[in-house]
């Protein structure tokens, strides 16, 4: 097991869910328009800029392009963290405009927003749960081997490639979590953004650029998705296998930028005890919980360290 960074934490309490006063949560369950379009602002003007600056250095000066093509393809990459607070319906007060930015921070992503609320629905119904939550389908890694393999990303590009496939040609008989009333939307959902995707493709080819998806989109989605991997990995991996948030989920401490891209994600206990807070105010939920907390590490170094350290050891 990972080792906790407190020493002598106090002890649970006997209903995890019930750690804030209903009137704390009232108040940490205030949703703000300003606050997410204030962040969203932030996260694509970092896109913006770092991705003109790759684009008008990629090919004549190697030094200024390739940092500026790391930080254009973690932007690209964490565009997760907004969807995941979409699907939530948290970053915004209002649902529409949540629902909107869910669905073009998924296109960019490579995620489909309609597919995975309800995949993220399972997650948290059941997280930790084996044979209910969906994203312990994926295994975590029990060699180094499968460690780089998973945090290269390839297997994610595999996945969202054959999964897209599969759910455009309607077939769901996987997706337990899905049922039949959201077929149909989350086939047409997922076919429209198929049809972007294929439509950018086509343009470029009729501007002159044919390779402008491949620069611009696949190439930066590639370098970021190993920076997206590192941290993902961290929030359940090595943790409890039952339905305690205090112990089955972790919240890794870690730098402003991090953070800020990540939407506040890594405060994930918190967010794992709480889902209807949103994102601004996990950092002050933190304050008032992370004294029960199980897994709480300062740093995702440290954090993949362990997981490295104690691959092939059973979770309990």
């Amino acid at each position: 097991m990972v080792s906790n960074t407190l020493k002598n934490p106090p002890k649970p309490p006997s209903k995890p869910r019930q750690t804030l006063t209903a009137d704390q949560l009232t108040e940490f369950n205030q949703k703000s328009n300003s606050q997410g379009l204030l962040r969203l602002g932030i996260h694509l003007s970092i896109m913006a800029i770092s991705g003109s600056i790759w684009a008008i250095t990629r090919t004549h000066n190697l030094a200024i392009a390739i940092p500026a093509l790391i930080v254009y393809g973690a932007s690209m990459a964490t565009l997760f963290a907004p969807l995941h607070e979409c699907v939530h319906r948290t970053a915004f007060a209002n649902r529409r405009l949540s629902d909107a930015v869910a669905w073009f921070a998924g296109l960019l992503s490579f995620y489909n927003s309609t597919f995975f609320r309800r995949y993220h629905q399972w997650h948290h119904r059941y997280t930790q749960i084996p044979g209910k939550d969906p994203e312990l389908c994926d295994p975590k890694p029990t060699t180094g081997l499968e460690y780089l393999w998973q945090i290269s990303g390839l297997p994610w590009w595999m996945g969202k490639i054959r999964g897209h496939f599969k759910v455009a040609t309607g077939q769901l008989q996987e997706y337990f979590f899905l049922p039949e009333s959201v077929h149909a939307a989350v086939i047409r959902s997922t076919r429209i953004q198929l049809a972007v995707y294929a439509s950018a493709i086509a343009l470029s080819i009729i501007l002159g650029h044919p390779l402008a998806m491949f620069w611009y989109w696949i190439l930066p989605l590639a370098v970021g998705q190993p920076i997206l991997r590192y941290i993902l990995l961290a929030e359940h991996t090595n943790c409890s296998l039952n339905d305690n948030p205090l112990t089955n989920t972790r919240t890794t401490l870690t730098l402003l930028p991090m953070r800020l891209l990540m939407w506040n994600m890594p405060f994930h206990v918190e967010h794992h005890l709480y889902p209807s807070i949103p994102f601004h105010q996990l950092p002050t939920a933190h304050q008032e919980l992370s004294q029960y907390f199980a897994h709480l590490e300062p740093g995702y170094i440290k954090v993949n360290r362990d997981i490295v350290a104690n691959l092939g050891q059973k979770t309990v």
